[in-house]
Order: C-alpha cells, then sequence, then structure tokens
C-alpha cells in the first residue's frame, strides 16, 4: 500500500487551522473554497461536489479534538479510481501563531500514489492559501 505525506507551515493559529479542517460540512466554504462547490453530510458520510459536477463520497472516520487528527476515507468517485483509500489531517503547533498542517493519505493500488500525491501537493497548497486568508478576516 502507497503512504504519501504532505506537510505545509500555516501562517495562522494552530486553533485556527484545526476549527477550520474539523468543520467538516464547510470544505467548499473556508477550505478549498472554489476546488470544492458543495459540501453536504449525511450522518458519518461527507460528499464533495466539484465545479464540473463530479461527486466524492467520504466516510468520516474520526475527528479527535484533543489530538487536532481527523481522519476520513474516500468511498466512493475517487480520481483517480482507488481500490482503497484512508487519510489523515493532523494539526501540530510550528512556532510563534503557526500551525504546521499534516496530510497523510494511505492508497491502493500503489501505480495511483504518483497521480493521488501531485494532486494532495497542489490541495494542501491550496489549503494553506485559504486558511491563512481566513484567520486575516
Amino acid at each position: 500500500m502507497a503512504s504519501i505525506r504532505h506537510e505545509i507551515v500555516v501562517d495562522a493559529s494552530p486553533e485556527h487551522v484545526w476549527d477550520v479542517l474539523r468543520d467538516v460540512g464547510a470544505v467548499h466554504e473556508r477550505l478549498l473554497p472554489g476546488r470544492v462547490a458543495g459540501t453536504r453530510i449525511e450522518g458519518d458520510q461527507r460528499f464533495l461536489t466539484f465545479p464540473d459536477g463530479h461527486v466524492i463520497r467520504e466516510l468520516i472516520v474520526a475527528v479527535d479534538d484533543d489530538a487536532r487528527r481527523l481522519a476520513y476515507a474516500v468511498v466512493e468517485g475517487a480520481r483517480p479510481p482507488l481500490e482503497h483509500h484512508h487519510a489523515t489531517f493532523e494539526v501540530r503547533p510550528e512556532g510563534a501563531g503557526a500551525g504546521r498542517l499534516i496530510w497523510t493519505a494511505d492508497v491502493l493500488p500503489d501505480s495511483s500514489a504518483a497521480e493521488v500525491g501531485v494532486r494532495m501537493e497542489y490541495g494542501v497548497r491550496e489549503m494553506k492559501q485559504a486558511i491563512e486568508a481566513g484567520e486575516r478576516s
């Protein structure tokens, strides 16, 4: 199983970074505005709708406020198609007033790792921008 990890320092308090990540129903407003057009929650499932109409169904596995850790799994609609996906976000303090965002994903097939890794790299940069902009407003 391929494991992909991206870390980025966000110029926002760890509390703010975590507040954005744990707000699982507001991805389209707070975490990835523009990339995600809509978010719908049904029980422990999250549905992300993209501007082209594509929908990804995720299972929210855990939201741990003490550890500042969110675990989720893409169960339908992954691009590229995946046999298995499980991911976590973690937030840690980073110096004075900043937070380190750590995004880890385990995927199958292994051959999808390169494409998933590139998408995660772009995504984490977009998250950083949105989170920083949200703290300033």
